[in-house]
């Protein structure tokens, strides 16, 4: 993606498109008085931005053999920040207008302190493109989309005489930003997001069991909706709600734990990657502050965040403040080496931005946020892996979890996992959790395989009441001594 200072573009009127092709062409914005409000509202600040967003977004959910819910949304509006020390004044609002703008303008100037400022030098360019620029929304007819989920709910149905209830869903976001900084820095992007999901409840005698499974990512629905996609989601569903149909009560105590690949990687997300975001650091609230340089994780433990993985849901090409995303390496062979940052605190910790600053909307302030965050590949082979455990649990499918930042204690629910003994994966059990402290489960992986997979396309994280789009993933990891949580006895 280009830096770019023309005018072609989804926000001003002498953009010289029409309003069948700029949804944005009747807001009356003038892209040269824009610049000069830009240029005056941040004149003194250290650092700022104007950040303009249009989005398209619709969402189908298919329930019980009917069409549940059909909605469309069109959403725009501006978001101005101005920066100065760890002060940020901030003005949004849905009206795309030259007199909403300088109304903003006297907003954010109200942080003004009056001492001198060094504006910050403008994030770098690039010309990657990790995504399409196409509408997924226009790709497929409204028919087409509710005759694929009725597809989905009799394919499901058809599969086992158990099946007693389907649910499926089907959503699809286009969004535009443009980013304007003094001078007449600018760039844009055209951000496509389109997401699956099937969910299936199983029934045997009085007992019922429901399994999940999604898929999704900056594609177009083209790619997401073929037939051995949506089969496959809906085999792997089937397959949970059944194994679940099967599990007992869980153990509970302290016991050697193998987690599989891919989306399990969810647990390092949110009891490590927060604590890895440079606001928490540079504040000294997170548990890893302090720390860098430091031997924080057992050897050969690798994790990094990269949101330059192309159609990935959690990758970007650059972030809500315009820096390009990169592939941070946070811990490297067990040291803590780095952050990931945002403008703001990267320049108060005297570092380089990571191409972390994001956003939910343009109703919301940047902040320090994951991409795709995931552990390298070891060298083990993952059945070695189990045969080393005399008697623990494998966790392959995670829910919901909580997580203290400060002090790294979280608590994870695992919608399916198995009994280990003597190497062998034993019965599926109900009602696990795993207890621990971020900081400490990394001192105790005791194994790493070779079997690296990145999540389906489903992670959503939350953050100071902002969701964005993000990615996990990891190798099948063995972890010694975790507590477990379970409902045996």
């Amino acid at each position: 993606m280009t830096n770019d200072n023309t005018s072609n573009s989804h926000f001003f009127s002498d953009s010289g498109l029409n309003s069948d092709t700029n949804p944005n062409s009747d807001t009356g914005l003038d892209n040269v008085r824009t610049q000069r409000i830009v240029d005056e509202a941040l004149h003194g600040m250290d650092d700022g931005e104007l950040y303009l967003q249009y989005a398209q977004s619709e969402s189908f959910s298919f329930d019980d053999g009917r069409l549940k819910s059909a909605a469309y949304d069109t959403t725009r509006g501006f978001g101005l920040r101005s920066v100065q020390g760890e002060v940020s004044g901030y003005a949004h609002s849905s009206e795309l207008s030259e007199e909403a703008l300088r109304r903003a303008k006297e907003t954010v100037q109200s942080i003004k302190s009056g001492n001198n400022a060094t504006l910050a030098i403008h994030p770098k360019g690039t010309n990657e493109k990790l995504y399409s620029e196409e509408n997924p929304l226009l790709g497929m007819a409204f028919r087409d989309k509710i005759s694929l989920l009725e597809e989905i709910d009799a394919y499901a149905r058809a599969r086992d005489p158990k099946v007693c209830q389907v649910s499926s869903s089907i959503s699809g976001e286009w969004q535009t930003i443009e980013i304007i900084r003094p001078g007449g820095h600018r760039v844009r992007d055209i951000r496509p997001l389109v997401r699956l999901n099937v969910s299936v409840v199983v029934k045997d005698g009085a007992r019922m069991e429901s399994g999940y499974q999604g898929a999704g990512g900056r594609y177009e629905y083209a790619q997401l909706l073929t037939t051995e996609n949506w089969k496959g989601q809906v085999d792997e569903a089937l397959r949970q709600a059944m194994v679940n149909l099967d599990s007992i009560a869980a153990p509970a105590g302290e016991m050697d734990v193998v987690l599989g690949p891919g989306w399990p990687g969810v647990l390092l997300h949110e009891a490590i990657g927060h604590g890895l975001e440079g606001d928490f650091n540079r504040k000294g609230t997170s548990a890893f502050a302090g720390l860098l340089g430091q031997q924080i994780a057992a050897k050969g433990v690798t994790i990094v965040d990269n949101g330059t993985l192309e159609n990935r849901r959690g990758s970007l090409t650059f972030d809500d403040e315009g820096t390009p995303t990169n592939c941070t390496t946070l811990i490297e062979d067990g040291i803590l080496v780095g952050y990931m940052q945002d403008r703001m605190n990267a320049r108060l910790m005297g570092v380089e931005a990571t191409g972390n600053g994001r956003r939910q909307s343009y109703a919301h302030q940047p902040m320090p946020r994951m991409t795709n965050t995931y552990m390298l590949a070891g060298k083990q082979d993952p059945a070695e892996i189990l045969e080393g455990v005399k008697d623990g649990l494998y966790a392959v499918n995670f829910g919901g979890g909580q997580v203290d930042i400060t002090n790294g204690k979280f608590v994870f629910s695992c919608t399916e996992a198995y009994l280990v003994k003597d190497g062998k994966i034993g019965a599926p059990v109900k009602g696990a959790t795993l207890i621990g402290n971020g900081a400490d489960v990394l001192t105790k992986v005791s194994a790493i395989g070779n079997d690296l997979e990145l999540d389906s396309g489903v992670g959503i994280c939350g953050k100071a009441g902002q969701s964005v789009p993000v990615g996990v993933g990891q190798p099948t990891l063995r972890i010694n001594g975790l507590t477990v949580g379970g409902t045996d006895g």
